[in-house]
Order: C-alpha cells, then structure tokens, then sequence
C-alpha cells in the first residue's frame, strides 16, 4: 500500500501518458489500472467515442471506469462533424485542467490522427465543414478529388503520403479547406513545439489473439450488448440517417446496412469481423509509420507499463 501510495505522490509537472493500440487490445482496463496506481484520469482518444448514444459500437465501455474520471467522451452531437482540429483543443483544455488539479493526464486510445494531433501539437485550421461541397464530392473518386486538390494547392498535395492520396474523407476535408481559405491550409507535418512531456506505450497481441479477442467481443457485442438495437434506435429515436450511420464506419456501416435489409444477420457478422481486422492492420500501419519520429514502448505486460510510467515521472 506504501508503495501506491507513493506512486501517486510523485510529481507530475507537465507530463503525460498515451496509451494506444489496436482495438481490443485492452487498452481501457490498463488505462484505469494505471490511473489508479498513479493518480490519473483518462482523456479518451477515440474518433467515435466522442459521440453521444455511440456507446457499444464505440466500445465506450464506460463500466470498465468506475471512480476514474473520464473526458472526451459523449461530448459531441452525432448529427454534426466533429473535427481533428476540435478534438485537439479540447484534450489540451483537459489536459491543462488535470494538470493543474495536480493529477495525471492519461490518454487512451486508437485514433491515430487524434493522438498524433496532441501529442506533434500539428497546427490545425478551424474551417467549418462544407456540406453542400461534401455532398458533390462524395460521387467522386480518391484520384479525381487528389486531382482537384492538387491543381487548387500543388505544394500540399505533393506533401500527402499515399494513405492521404487514397482517403476520400480526408481529400474532402483537404479540399474544403483549400476553396475557403488557401492560405490557411497547412501540411500534416506542420506543427509547433511540444507543450507537454509524453510518453508512448503500445498495446498489441499476436495475430491469432487478436483475431481471437476480436471475434469474442464481436459475438458478445451482437448477442449480449444490444449493439444492433443501439444503431436501430439512432435512426429511429434520434433521427439519424442512415448514410450518417454508414458513415461511422464498422460496426455501425454494417448494422445500419442489415437493418436495410441491404445484407442478411450472417453476412453482416462475417463482413463486420473482417472490417475489423482490416482496421486493426491500419491502426498498426499508423503506429509504424509514427515510431519513426516518435518512440513507442510496446508492452508485454501490466508490469511493464507500470515500471516505464514510474521511471518517466521520477525523471
């Protein structure tokens, strides 16, 4: 007990612990168990958890809490776009108020663009969605819309690597900012310096444990969670349409597309699993590409963690 004692005595000046990984790679619980041990609250980093009533599709799990106190999560509206830009501020606006409340700031999370955000502090713009020009884009491919971007902007586009070339949604977002304000537009790579002290710790399993962990949750999801009556009742109670739920992605593309009858209960179990998978492979491809500018500690264990987040703050 002495010695957890003095784990949340130590000193936290302007330090703070990311904890990232694919999904279901149990990054909450070890967020909780260190937030415990060290005085911390989480600051999720979770691109649908930040939506109210995404609660199972999203994995909030909020049960997994209990006394920690969380932030950014169900603190958007699900009918409005909730941008990068946006969630950057507020994690600093969190991260400034655990700090200053003595206690330490512990992000958690798979949201690539959302932790390298924070943690690079990349200088976002704040320009506001263009529905209109999103609705005209969605008809149109990666390539042509690369093709309008770069003939609006070449020295941007020419900075983009080839996930942003083949990702509609962020050409989309890349061309709304460039017909508002081109001057305004800025590289991912701009950013300016580091506010705070962090520390990466990476979560991961072998390939079959994932696929395991990933099964195992999907089925428990689906048959002991409600997660198709959640999606029901998005569209149904709170009026979301069905493109919007579609574009969420996983869980809630391919309930919202059963529950059109566009695909039947088995064929939305086995595409929803693979989807999954396949974002899993991303989510570590995001990571890779990140440790060559900034290091991760991939952890075996609990321990591990434990013993990196005692030696960073006594440091």
């Amino acid at each position: 007990m002495e010695d957890k004692q003095d784990d949340k005595n130590m000193k936290n000046d302007n330090k703070v612990i990311v904890i990232l990984g694919t999904t279901a790679s149990g990054k909450t619980a070890l967020g909780v168990a260190l937030a415990r041990q060290f005085n911390g609250e989480i600051i999720s980093a979770d691109s649908r958890q930040v939506y109210c009533g995404l609660d199972v599709g999203s994995g909030k799990d909020l049960q997994e809490y209990g006394e920690i106190k969380y932030h950014l999560i169900d603190i958007a509206d699900p009918k409005q776009i909730f941008s990068v830009a946006e969630y950057q501020k507020q994690a600093f606006a969190a991260i400034d108020d655990i700090l200053q409340r003595g206690k330490l700031p512990i992000i958690v999370g798979g949201s690539g663009q959302y932790l390298e955000a924070v943690v690079e502090n990349y200088q976002l713009t704040d320009i506001k969605p263009d529905r209109a020009a999103r609705a005209k884009n969605e008809n149109k491919s990666a390539e042509e819309l690369f093709a309008e971007l770069k003939s609006k902007n070449p020295a941007f586009a020419e900075k983009l690597n080839n996930s942003d070339k083949n990702n509609k949604r962020r050409l989309i977002r890349y061309l709304e900012i460039a017909i508002q304000d081109t001057s305004r537009i800025l590289a991912p790579s701009a950013q300016r310096p580091a506010s705070y002290d962090f520390i990466l710790l990476g979560l991961t399993y072998p390939k079959e444990i994932l696929a395991e962990r990933i099964h195992r949750r999907l089925i428990d999801r689906l048959e002991k969670e409600n997660m198709i009556q959640e999606v029901s009742d998005l569209h149904d109670k709170t009026g979301l349409s069905w493109e919007r739920l579609e574009s969420f992605g996983l869980e809630y593309k391919f309930i919202a597309q059963y529950l059109q009858e566009k695909i039947d209960y088995d064929q939305m179990a086995g595409l929803l699993e693979r989807a999954i998978s396949q974002f899993t492979k991303k989510q570590l491809t995001w990571f890779k590409r990140w440790e060559k500018k900034r290091k991760i500690y991939w952890l075996d264990e609990k321990a591990d963690a434990e013993n990196k987040v005692k030696e960073f703050l006594s440091n």
